[in-house]
């Protein structure tokens, strides 16, 4: 990969200003989002640049419907959307409307310059027309039984009962959504863009590496069936620009909302003093780049470049499609109602676990994702507390308590190090390819060589040993300088995470760490918990307040009827309180005998993120000596309990007959503090 400073200009598709942002959408910013970060943290010029798309039929009609302008509802929508990315930690350089005057100027100057050059033809046609409302209805606002299987209560262009595509006349006892009248036939004068023309141009341009190739190829089907002319207009009442010397007539949204792109770039220009021709320029050599979903490829591969190259301006260096999200095994319809709102997200979960999931999940093919929840509770406690976290949490309190919090004078696995550092190139390929699932696994794996550093080192023996402390100190000096590497690779995926593990390193912002070199003779700060584990109760709060709009959120529980059931079932508990149960993986760190009790050990468990007090009554089974450094199994969410010689936080569990003959539980080899027992 050249280390050439790029100049970068990157895009995600507009959200419609007519609603909500749901975590649907959110696949798209947080995958661009953290594609841009590793731009600038690589040391390129990147400017990212988004706007919602603000015209349109269904925002005049709902603003009409709210008693506002259209003005108020776009302006109250952007400020709700700029909010809920601002909170997912979507860092847009400029998030802009197309309802500006720097959208407007270029729309008209794309428009007239394709006119000018013939590409724009006038003609008549019969359209859709509400004879209540005194308006030509759009195809999503006529509904009517589906010609091909008969379902009740289809839109005008496609079945979502058979998925069968057709034309609004096509519907049988049709009605407009608006006013129920049934629509009548009128005659107007339209716009169109040939894009036809282009035709020959854009079989070149789709199959020169712009495009994914099974996109290209799901668009060679348009070549096949001939490209047909592109209606750019619409009539009066609309809400969007009105086309010049056409009065009543208005571009219609998907000509203006690309166009959207380069109005809020000239937007972020003048107010950052950017070169605005540099990246838009016919001849411009900088980069240009589109994050779009599967539905709107059409919109953005083929009638793009075509308006782009005709209007005498630069095509997209790449156009970079993703699929849809599903919710435990769902389809997401934002028209059915059927998804979760980023806001209602946002007041229960970390965001950061959702970026994280997704990163995880994400490949640079056009390939749907589904969010699990019991994988996304996992995923995330797994992989960054008990994996990333842990390694700063293992170490940073020997540091702090026997070395007055500062580092070694010099690393003592410098090998080891620099095998952290040199992975760069790897995970930055794959950053670059937008290979995020990969890229997850490849630092995953380098936590779990962290960690097995320090499990094999065991430095809470070391701790113990006479003369040990420059043995101890080398040990988590190494482990910390580990995680330094890997909060550097985590950056654009948890930038928030990341940024607190800098506070805690006491380092300045980290870049990408292609010369990382070690901390040394380097005070760190007291850690303080980077992240903490779902909590299961939050999750299922947020899932409760959604339900309204989730249809499914679990499958179905299944009983074999052919069980026989015990006579006597007064003292059984249903599986969901059993479910209730948190089993985590404890590192006993501390065992000691507890002053008048006869049965009772004091434990200190480290799960990872936090530390514990359990009084376990274990004391004639084993000695505390016994115990230290050794992993067990508690109940984590067990309510804390007063007892006559202090409180007790928790579990563990054993077993035995009793006396001396109990058995704590161990997890298998492998296990971390922390880790969840399924």
């Amino acid at each position: 990969m050249s280390n050439e400073i790029r100049k970068i200009l990157v895009t995600s598709a507009l959200p419609y200003a007519n609603g909500p942002i749901h975590i649907g959408h959110l696949v798209e910013y947080i995958q661009t989002d953290i594609w841009v970060r590793f731009q600038k943290l690589r040391g390129h010029t990147c400017h990212y640049v988004c706007a919602d798309d603000a015209h349109g039929t269904p925002i005049m009609l709902r603003a009409q419907q709210e008693g506002i302008t259209p003005e108020q509802l776009i302006a109250d929508t952007w400020a709700q959307h700029n909010a809920d990315f601002e909170d997912f930690n979507v860092d847009f350089d400029n998030f802009y409307t197309t309802h500006s005057d720097e959208t407007r100027s270029f729309s008209e100057l794309i428009y007239n310059r394709l006119n000018e050059q013939g590409y724009i033809e006038k003609r008549t046609i019969t359209q859709a027309y509400d004879p209540v409302k005194e308006m030509f209805l759009p195809d999503r606002f006529i509904k009517g039984e589906c010609p091909k299987c008969g379902a009740l209560d289809q839109y005008g262009d496609n079945c979502e009962a058979c998925s069968a595509t057709y034309s609004p006349t096509d519907l049988i006892n049709p009605v407009s959504a608006i006013s129920g009248e049934k629509p009548i036939d009128k005659d107007s004068e339209h716009h169109f863009f040939k894009l036809g023309e282009f035709e020959a141009m854009l079989k070149e341009w789709t199959h020169s590496g712009h495009l994914q190739e099974q996109v290209a190829n799901k668009l060679n089907e348009w070549f096949e069936i001939g490209l047909q002319d592109w209606d750019i207009s619409r009539d009066a009442p609309y809400f969007g620009f009105e086309i010049p010397n056409a009065p009543g007539k208005f571009f219609y949204v998907w000509l203006d909302a690309p166009v959207g792109y380069m109005g809020s770039f000239k937007n972020l220009c003048d107010k950052k003093g950017l070169d605005f021709d540099e990246y838009w320029a016919k001849d411009s050599t900088t980069e240009l780049y589109h994050f779009i979903g599967k539905d709107i490829v059409y919109f953005h591969a083929l009638f793009w470049p075509a308006m782009l190259t005709g209007a005498g301006f630069r095509t997209p260096t790449a156009i970079f499609s993703h699929g849809f999200l599903t919710v435990n095994g769902e389809k997401m319809s934002k028209s059915r109602g059927t998804f979760i709102k980023a806001r209602t997200y946002l007041d229960h979960l970390n965001p950061e676990y959702l970026r994280y999931y997704f990163a995880a999940k994400l490949t640079n093919r056009v390939e749907d994702i589904d969010l699990n929840f019991e994988d996304f509770s996992q995923r995330v406690n797994t992989d960054l507390v008990n994996k990333v976290v842990n390694i700063a949490s293992r170490c940073s309190g020997f540091i702090k308590k026997r070395f007055d919090s500062k580092l070694s004078a010099e690393c003592a696995e410098p090998a080891l190090f620099q095998t952290f550092v040199d992975a760069n190139k790897e995970i930055a390929e794959l950053y670059e390819s937008r290979e995020y699932g990969k890229a997850m696994r490849a630092i995953s794996a380098l936590a779990d060589k962290a960690n097995q550093y320090i499990d094999e080192k065991e430095p809470w023996v070391v701790a113990k040993q006479d003369g040990g402390d420059a043995e101890l100190h080398a040990i988590c000096s190494v482990g910390i300088n580990l995680f330094y590497v890997i909060a550097a690779y985590l950056k654009p995926v948890v930038p928030k995470m990341v940024a607190k593990a800098e506070t805690f390193l006491n380092v300045e912002p980290l870049s990408w760490p292609t010369n990382l070199q070690p901390l040394t003779k380097h005070t760190i700060n007291k850690f303080k918990p980077l992240m903490t584990r779902v909590d299961e109760g939050k999750l299922a709060a947020m899932l409760e307040a959604s339900k309204e709009n989730l249809e499914k959120v679990a499958p179905a529980q299944t009983t074999n009827s052919k069980k026989k059931a015990p006579t006597d079932q007064s003292d059984m508990i249903e599986f969901d309180d059993f479910a209730k149960i948190d089993l985590r993986v404890a590192l006993i760190e501390k065992a000691e005998h507890v002053k008048d009790a006869d049965k009772l050990l004091r434990l200190t468990l480290s799960l990872g993120d936090e530390t514990r007090q359990v009084l376990a009554g274990i004391k004639s089974a084993y000695s505390p000596e016994q115990l230290e450094g050794r992993l067990t199994v508690m109940v984590a969410n067990l309510k804390p309990r007063k007892m006559r010689f202090g409180v007790s936080e928790g579990m563990v569990l054993a077993a035995g007959p009793g006396g001396e003959e109990i058995w704590i539980l161990s997890p298998d080899s492998g296990a971390q503090p922390g880790m969840r027992i399924k």
